[in-house]
């Protein structure tokens, strides 16, 4: 079985383009992974194939990288738009970190104003590979009605819904053709000697010998071809599936790029948990055969299904896909041989999340409920991250993007029945003082029994910022004996977690001067409190100023949308710090930025906007800088952890 991943950006067709794939010779086997991810397995030519159907958008990248890594080529499904070409941008840079052969087709040809050439030229900006155009169109009146195959030389005419009619190549198109075979011919000579030196001999290449040739150069990644079609109409699928029959690669080359422990039994790339079945575990056989109830992944594997989870097929061949059942320790995006698992390449997993809420349960009850969902859930879906406020305890739920968020709710009510309610992650805000002060402050309480007294003089003075806390102490001749003195550290601690605007207290000196004890009442308790009252009554006559987390963002973007970034990150209070040319991605740029954390939100929705979705940010704490308190965001009460 060969199995290949069909990408693309939103309403490019890729559901079409799988769904003829897959019916060009009889019924086809689907799986939906979700909504939004289903896979389908095939027969051409009596040979067994599987297509992953990935939809588009930036809130599914998260499954593309899986999807890649158990695949053997990609097919990117593009629109007839040069405009259009950057939303395939995050998809192509994808699939050439993966190294994985890749097939462009330009879908919905029949309502195309431009140029095929103008469409692929715009693609080209984002690759790195040299994209080869294999055939080009027959018009009539400005409409796509057939297409020439640029290695055989054949013609052919569109029959909606119906097999194309072979005819002789139009008069007018005659020069077009002949110009683009040339350029194909040439630019696989590059990769051929022979070739190369029958077209110095002004001899004519053998058809065959050509598509060995691009099936060679495909094998080893050196080109991108570019088909096209009306994938509605079945226009150009067929072509496109001959092509990908001869020219695709056997699993032994996904294995190859994955990994090079020949130990390996098998790579998980998809899963889902299922309402009164548990969790599935899409895997693709890559060493021996793998079967139900021996040893993978470090322990015994359970049912083995078709697609079909009906279907018990309690083995799987080498490069055959299927689902694993009853097996809890298998989790996806992990490459799996008998006795351990490892994760998939860095390439394979998913950018960081960064659409962040807390997350509660509508009904109190079905707190411990949610906690676990949540982990399960976890577990499975390769965009989704938990953490919990280090303020409050509260859950973070941390996905892609808001469809992303809207697919998790759907999913803990329809298969958990909990419903939850979001609140916003709010910044964690930091006090301090700007000038010192000195307290003396004396702790006495008798009540019967043993008393409590304690008497500090303290000083508090402000540190460079990061400084964090620091204690010191000059006492003299014993007036606070030696072994009372860590208390006061403490009490001032203590005092330092909720200073008077409701924050944690940072970048601060504490030092004890002077004191008294009492030899029966005083006790470590006696003086943690007082350092404790001390160090409160000094930060409140003294003063404090709250302090914001500025953030460090990263953001990689199109080059086209880069200049526009400036006026968004102003907008939100930023500071703009340089961009520079991406070394390692054609096309893009990584956009510097300083950031305040309570912009964090804003700039997703500004990036999503202004980058139509391409662009991705990596964000990190920088540094705390001063904010006046009227510009807090939320109370106190609900402030939440920074993203870090």
């Amino acid at each position: 079985m060969r199995v290949i991943s069909v990408l693309g950006p939103p309403h490019s067709g890729k559901t079409t383009l799988v769904k003829a794939l897959s019916g060009l010779e009889g019924p086809s086997v689907q799986f939906k992974v979700s909504e939004t991810v289903s896979l389908r397995s095939f027969k051409y030519l009596e040979e067994p194939w599987c297509a992953i159907d990935i939809a588009g958008g930036p809130d599914e990248l998260a499954r593309t990288g899986p999807a890649l890594a158990a695949s053997d080529a990609a097919v990117l499904c593009i629109p007839p738009d040069p405009e259009a070409a950057v939303l395939s941008a995050p998809y192509l840079r994808l699939i050439e970190e993966a190294g994985i052969p890749c097939f462009l087709f330009v879908n919905r040809m029949d309502t195309a104003t431009d140029r095929l050439r103008d469409i692929v030229s715009a693609i080209q900006s984002y690759s790195n590979h040299n994209i080869l155009l294999r055939q080009v169109p027959i018009r009539e009146d400005g409409e796509v009605i057939g297409t020439v195959d640029l290695i055989s030389e054949r013609a052919w005419k569109y029959h909606d819904d119906a097999p194309s009619d072979l005819i002789e190549i139009p008069d007018k198109v005659i020069n077009r053709e002949q110009e683009e075979r040339t350029k194909l011919l040439e630019t696989l000579a590059d990769f051929d000697i022979e070739l190369l030196e029958q077209l110095i001999e002004d001899k004519r290449p053998a058809t065959d010998e050509v598509f060995d040739l691009t099936a060679r150069v495909m094998e080893q990644n050196d080109l991108c071809p570019a088909f096209f079609g009306v994938a509605n109409h079945g226009n150009g699928v067929r072509r496109l599936m001959k092509s990908l029959r001869h020219e695709v690669p056997h699993f032994e080359s996904a294995k190859a790029r994955l990994t090079e422990n020949a130990e390996v039994q098998a790579v998980g790339f998809l899963a889902d948990v299922k309402k009164h079945i548990g969790k599935l575990v899409v895997i693709r056989a890559l060493g021996t055969e793998v079967s139900q109830g021996k040893p993978l992944g470090g322990d015994t594997l359970g049912g083995i299904t078709d697609l079909d989870p009906r279907i018990f097929i309690g083995k799987l061949e080498p490069g055959q896909v299927g689902l694993a059942l009853k097996s809890d320790h298998l989790v996806p995006n992990k490459i799996y041989t008998t006795t351990d698992q490892q994760p998939l390449p860095e390439w394979a997993r998913s950018r960081p999340p960064s659409y962040r809420h807390i997350v509660l349960p509508t009904k109190e009850r079905d707190d411990v409920r949610l906690s676990n969902a949540l982990s399960r859930l976890a577990e499975i879906d390769p965009g989704l991250r938990l953490e919990q406020d280090a303020s409050t305890g509260k859950l973070i739920v941390a996905v892609q993007g808001p469809l992303h968020a809207r697919q998790l709710n759907e999913k803990l009510f329809g298969d958990f029945g909990i419903k939850i309610e979001e609140e916003p992650v709010l910044p964690d805000y930091r006090e301090t003082i700007s000038k010192p002060f000195e307290c003396h402050h004396r702790h006495r309480k008798q009540s019967g029994g043993a008393g409590q007294f304690a008497d500090v003089h303290i000083d508090v003075k402000p540190l460079s910022r990061g400084a964090g806390f620091q204690f010191e102490e000059t006492v003299k001749g014993g007036a606070v004996p030696r072994n009372y003195i860590p208390s006061v550290a403490a009490g001032a601690e203590d005092a330092l977690q909720t200073g008077p605007n409701g924050f944690q207290v940072v970048d601060l000196c504490v030092t004890l001067r002077d004191g008294k004890h009492h030899s029966v009442d005083s006790s470590d308790h006696a003086f943690r409190t007082a350092g404790k009252n001390a160090v409160r009554e000094a930060l409140q006559s003294a003063g404090t100023k709250v302090l914001q987390p500025i953030m460090r963002v990263d953001i990689h973007v199109p080059s086209i949308f880069a200049g526009g970034l400036a006026p968004t990150i102003s907008s939100l209070h930023g500071q703009v710090l340089g961009f520079e040319s991406n070394p390692n991605a054609k096309g893009w740029e990584i956009f510097s930025a300083l950031l305040p954390a309570s912009a964090h939100e804003g700039l997703f929705r500004a990036l999503a906007s202004a980058t139509k979705g391409t662009a991705w940010a990596e964000t990190g704490f920088d540094h705390y800088e001063e904010i006046s308190a009227d510009k807090i965001e939320g109370s106190h009460t609900q402030k939440g952890s920074m993203l870090a």
